[in-house]
């Protein structure tokens, strides 16, 4: 299969730093979306449809014809935009089959028993090693916990979307400590990708820190085994998880972490409306443990 046929085109969203992408078999004229992002003022509470706009202009511009929104887990930094693009644009909105069970685990956190923790909120769920077709080009979707339980690689063609279990080189791997996160198991789903071939293309769901480089989202097998910094070829489990463990210690929650697993868990859906049409997000105070931003008081004399 060559280069040519899969088409991708990267979206990269500055304030979450996530990367969003429309793949495309340009010959058959369909494609999928994956992870697209919604604009979210946590000061107002407001949401803005600037980034997932551009992504429905290109598709639309480009005629291609949107047979799947993927998710590649339930976001904890950014609110998906994912029913935006069906609305717009028709698809079906799929993820993996584990996100039952971190819904499970947000339900709980949020104290919402009547929620439904059966996935039912998204088109379709995705068992470990399902396939499916972007136009004549078939796909693959892969579960890979770690980062957190619902996680999912989509491999087509040469090319795979690895979400957040693989972030550019130098910035290494993501973090390990959000729902049904565990950092052996992201290490195993690394060595997983890492079988991949060496010339594999290698797409990230993120690029958090890109000093002194524009931001970047394409990379290959065998340079994350040369140059991550967290996982090259050599490293062993039991070190990569002491350090994963002890680095995710001292991070505190992304800004948008309440709201978004809330909205995210929903399929991108906002909670139902209160008796008077508003939705609300629920705060819970002191229920998680981690690091607290750093606060030093000064005294002014």
């Amino acid at each position: 299969m060559s280069d040519e046929i899969l088409a991708v085109t990267g979206f990269f969203h500055e304030p979450s730093k996530t990367v969003s992408y429309v793949v495309s078999d340009h010959k058959a004229k369909r494609a999928a979306v994956i992870d697209p992002v919604l604009d979210f003022d946590a000061g107002g509470c407001l949401t803005d449809t600037g980034p997932v706009d551009a992504i429905i202009e290109y598709v639309k511009q480009e005629r291609l014809v949107v047979d799947w929104i993927l998710e590649t887990h339930l976001h904890e930094d950014h609110l998906s935009a994912a029913r935006n693009v069906r609305e717009a644009l028709g698809g079906q909105i799929a993820i993996g089959a584990g996100v039952c069970g971190v819904q499970a685990e947000l339900a709980r956190l949020f104290n919402l028993p009547d929620f439904a923790c059966d996935g039912s909120q998204f088109d379709r769920l995705f068992e470990n090693g399902a396939g499916f077709n972007i136009g004549d080009i078939p796909a693959r979707a892969y579960a890979m916990p770690g980062h957190s339980g619902a996680c999912m690689s989509f491999l087509a063609g040469d090319t795979v979307f690895v979400g957040d279990t693989l972030l550019m080189p130098d910035n290494g791997t993501a973090r390990a400590d959000l729902p049904g996160g565990d950092a052996a198991e992201l290490y195993r789903s690394i060595r997983a990708i890492y079988g991949l071939p060496p010339e594999t293309r290698v797409f990230p769901g993120h690029d958090p820190e890109h000093k002194g480089r524009s931001p970047a989202w394409e990379t290959t097998i065998a340079l994350q085994l040369e140059k991550n910094v967290h996982v090259k070829h050599d490293v062993q489990e039991a070190d990569f998880v002491a350090y994963r463990t002890r680095r995710d210690r001292g991070l505190s929650k992304p800004d948008h972490y309440f709201q978004a697993l809330q909205f995210n868990m929903a399929g991108g859906a906002a909670p139902p409306p209160d008796t008077n049409g508003v939705s609300y997000f629920r705060i819970p105070l002191n229920a998680l443990t981690g690091a607290a931003k750093p606060f030093k008081l000064r005294l002014v004399h």
